[in-house]
């Protein structure tokens, strides 16, 4: 299979049928280092992943939140890949559905293409390009969807005031003084990466988040909403970037847009 956003979703829809069946079960919790949690369907989905990635483009490096824990970290350059297998262990823990499969590929430091999956939703998101991004129904395992079935995203213009959107468990006093910025007219509140994708998809305009991430948490996310024509910047207004190895791959505060201005 060629390295495409196709390619990358049809393992995405893979990993989630792995995800749903552990969903299903009464599956074991246990604790990493860092005291998140982990379950049997975030390692079972990224050694799918793993795997399929590696067939796909073997040259390819892949930086994986699961392989990183256990302490295998590569050696990345100006092209790899960020995994996330499981965005919001929390949501799926609590069998809220909004816990996300998240695949991007990163060139200089830029998500150029990505694909996040919610299985629980059937809603799959894809960024073939950083110009073209696209929505579609699909259920876990499924193939991907035609190009019939696929719906282009772009985000929309925020007229008569901002839908403002958050983490269910990350709100933070800095997000509230700065959502004062705008005037809000809405909030919402949504589990992992699918934060980013509701913008892409025209259905909020603005994600705040002053806490601490890590880069496979957001790289997809951000692949699919500048995809969508939205944009990822940190609170000096500079891009957000990945392969920060000097960070440790955690990200600064940064801030989502859509077609917003300030107050």
């Amino acid at each position: 299979m060629n390295l495409s956003g196709e390619g990358l979703a049809s393992i995405a829809l893979r990993a989630g049928a792995l995800i749903m069946d552990v969903y299903k079960t009464d599956f074991d919790v246990v604790s990493k280092d860092d005291a998140s949690p982990v379950t049997e369907a975030d390692q079972k989905a990224e050694l799918l992943i793993l795997e399929a990635l590696g067939q796909m483009a073997p040259d390819i490096p892949v930086l994986a939140e699961e392989a990183v824990a256990a302490g295998h970290i590569p050696e990345i350059a100006d092209r790899f890949f960020l995994v996330d297998p499981l965005d919001g262990t929390k949501e799926f823990i609590n069998k809220r559905g909004e816990f996300t499969v998240n695949i991007a590929l990163i060139e200089h430091g830029r998500p150029v293409m990505g694909v996040v999956y919610a299985p629980a939703l059937d809603r799959l998101f894809v960024a073939d390009s950083i110009s073209s991004a696209w929505q579609a129904i699909a259920r876990p395992g499924a193939q991907v969807p035609p190009d019939s079935e696929r719906r282009p995203m772009k985000i929309r213009h925020a007229s008569g005031g901002v839908t403002a959107i958050a983490s269910k468990s990350h709100r933070t006093p800095e997000t509230d003084a700065f959502l004062e910025n705008f005037d809000i007219a809405e909030f919402i509140s949504a589990g992992s990466s699918l934060k980013f994708c509701l913008i892409a998809a025209g259905e909020a305009d603005l994600y705040p988040r002053m806490g601490r991430t890590m880069e496979w948490d957001t790289g997809a996310g951000q692949a699919v909403v500048e995809a969508a024509g939205g944009r990822v910047l940190q609170e000096d207004g500079q891009p957000l970037l990945y392969g920060k190895t000097e960070r440790g791959y955690d990200n600064p505060h940064f801030i989502v847009y859509g077609d917003v201005t300030p107050l």
